[in-house]
C-alpha cells in the first residue's frame, strides 16, 4: 500500500521526532510528543489488563482528539487499510461512516454507535491518518456536536505532534509504546 501522508507533511507536521528542533517545547510521551496549547487537556488512556498507555487523548472545549502511533515500515502505509477496516467495523457495529477527501488526505466522517452510561448513544466522530517514515499516526476526534473551528484547533494539535519511532524493530501495525512523562509520574 502506498503511504498516505500530506505533501506538506515535513514542514507542517505531523512530524518524526528527527524532524523538530531541541529548543521546541514538547510533552515527551515516548512513541508521542505533544506540544503544549493553552486550554488543552490530556489524559492518558490506560489497558486496565496490562496497565500500559495505549493512546492519548487530547481534549478541547468538550472535543476529543484521541491520537495512537503505530510501527510501520520505510515503503508502504497503513492508512489505506486502517481507513477500510475502521469503515467496514463501524458500518457493521450500526454506524454511519464515509470516506471524504479532507485537509490531509482521505479521512472517515461520520457517527459511530458508543455507550453512555446504560444508554447507547450515536456520537459524530472522525478518524485521520498519517503515513510517516516509518510510522503510522491515526487521529479520532469525537464530541456530542462537532464544532468546525473546535475540530480545526485538534487538527492543529494533529498536526503538530512529532512521532518517535524507536530503534527497536517491531512489526507494521503495533502499537508504539507509550509512557507519561518524567514529572506526571511523581
Amino acid at each position: 500500500m502506498e503511504k498516505i501522508a500530506p505533501e506538506d507533511r515535513g514542514e507542517n507536521g505531523p512530524y518524526d521526532v528527527a524532524e523538530i528542533g531541541v529548543l521546541t517545547p514538547y510533552l515527551d510521551f515516548g512513541s508521542i510528543r505533544l506540544a503544549p496549547r493553552q486550554g488543552m487537556q490530556i489524559r492518558a488512556d490506560m489497558d486496565e489488563a496490562t496497565k500500559k498507555v495505549v493512546a492519548l487523548t487530547i481534549e478541547i472545549q468538550g472535543h476529543r482528539l484521541q491520537l495512537q502511533a503505530f510501527a510501520a515500515t520505510k515503503s508502504e502505509g497503513l492508512w489505506t487499510q486502517t481507513l477500510k477496516a475502521l469503515e467496514e467495523g463501524i458500518i457493521a457495529q450500526g454506524g454511519n461512516v464515509s470516506v471524504v477527501e479532507g485537509s490531509m488526505g482521505p479521512e472517515l466522517r461520520g457517527t459511530v454507535l458508543a455507550k453512555s452510561g446504560d444508554n447507547q448513544i450515536s456520537r459524530p466522530t472522525r478518524f485521520l491518518g498519517v503515513d510517516g517514515p516509518r510510522w503510522f499516526l491515526r487521529a479520532v476526534v469525537s464530541s456530542n456536536k462537532i464544532d468546525e473551528a473546535v475540530f480545526d484547533q485538534l487538527v492543529e494539535v494533529f498536526r503538530s505532534t512529532a512521532v518517535s519511532r524507536g530503534d527497536i524493530a517491531m512489526p507494521p501495525g503495533e502499537l508504539l509504546p507509550l509512557k507519561l512523562p518524567v514529572a506526571v509520574e511523581q
